[in-house]
């Protein structure tokens, strides 16, 4: 499939589209896989539970949202691809990462479990053919096709990364 038409996704994750270089999602998630995956490692144990100001999210919290956030975008994938009308619901991240008991967990923990998500990502979208991948539907009552998903997931990987990189790191 060719790269997301923005038209048919909500203008808020342009952003996160337009972070995405590769023409193709399945492309697209690997590389992101390959860049994300080492630098999660590369960052000392010390500072993920460090925030860079007052109220912010932790590397933690961080981490913890990306993996909260791409099951919940392949859940809405999976719905439209399977023909799903009703508008699938929208979710508070803030509320997700207050409750999520990240800093609960190891920094091993996390990697894995954002690696695991992945590779089930990248094997949901393996697994759909063209009129699949085209489909529409409605997400927290917005259109939005199984493509734009395809995009908005390695795009919101790097758009975090990108905060790493600059706010925490």
């Amino acid at each position: 499939m060719p790269k997301a038409d923005l038209t048919t996704i909500p203008e808020w994750f342009h952003k996160y589209v337009k972070l995405v270089k590769e023409d193709d999602a399945s492309e697209a998630m690997r590389a992101n896989t390959t860049a994300v995956l080492p630098f999660l490692q590369s960052i000392p144990e010390e500072k993920w539970t460090h925030r860079y100001a007052e109220g912010k999210w932790s590397i933690k919290e961080v981490v913890q949202h990306l993996i909260d956030a791409e099951r919940i975008f392949d859940y809405r994938a999976l719905c439209i691809a399977r023909g799903e009308t009703v508008s699938l619901p929208g979710f508070d991240e803030n509320t997700y990462a207050e409750k999520s008991k990240a800093h609960n967990r190891s920094k091993e923990e996390l990697i894995e479990e954002l690696k695991a998500v992945r590779e089930g990502t990248e094997k949901l979208f393996a697994s759909l053919d063209d009129e699949q991948l085209s489909a529409k539907g409605i997400s927290n009552n917005n259109p939005i096709t199984v493509n734009g998903l395809g995009y908005i997931i390695p795009g919101h990987v790097q758009h975090h990364v990108n905060i790493l990189k600059e706010r925490y790191l």
